[in-house]
């Protein structure tokens, strides 16, 4: 009998241990996660400001085209993708922006995309 309640034992404690297991891995695999973003929204915000506070894409280029951050400023693995368009708000039939376009950013890391973040540039 006492064989029996060892190997019930045994079996009990090897699913708890499973259990906790699997439970601190999908833990750690949710904060990497998390990791991830976080660092995609900080870089894309950054990107963001930069474009910001350079000149405006007057005629130019078509579409707009603006820098990107300096690759030290950029972590490894990540890459910064930038998407601008000009937008006719007027709908006065030019082709020109009307002083305002869209900046698209999407980050990715290791190739997949992370985040993307949308935002104005408005001639001032």
């Amino acid at each position: 009998m006492t064989l029996v309640e060892t190997l019930v034992a045994l079996a009990i404690f090897g699913l708890v241990a499973g259990v906790f297991l699997g439970g601190l891995y999908v833990s750690s695999k949710s904060v990497m996660v998390s990791q991830e973003r976080v660092a995609a929204e900080s870089l894309a915000k950054s990107q963001m400001e930069y474009i910001k506070s350079q000149d405006y894409d007057d005629d130019a280029h078509n579409p707009p085209q603006y820098d990107k951050l300096n690759d030290e400023d950029i972590p490894d693995g990540y890459d910064v993708v930038i998407t601008a368009a000009r937008l006719n708000p007027k709908n006065d039939g030019t082709d020109n922006d009307d002083g305002l376009q869209s900046i698209t950013i999407t980050v990715t890391h290791n190739g997949d995309g992370v985040f993307t973040l949308v935002d104005y540039k408005v001639n001032r």
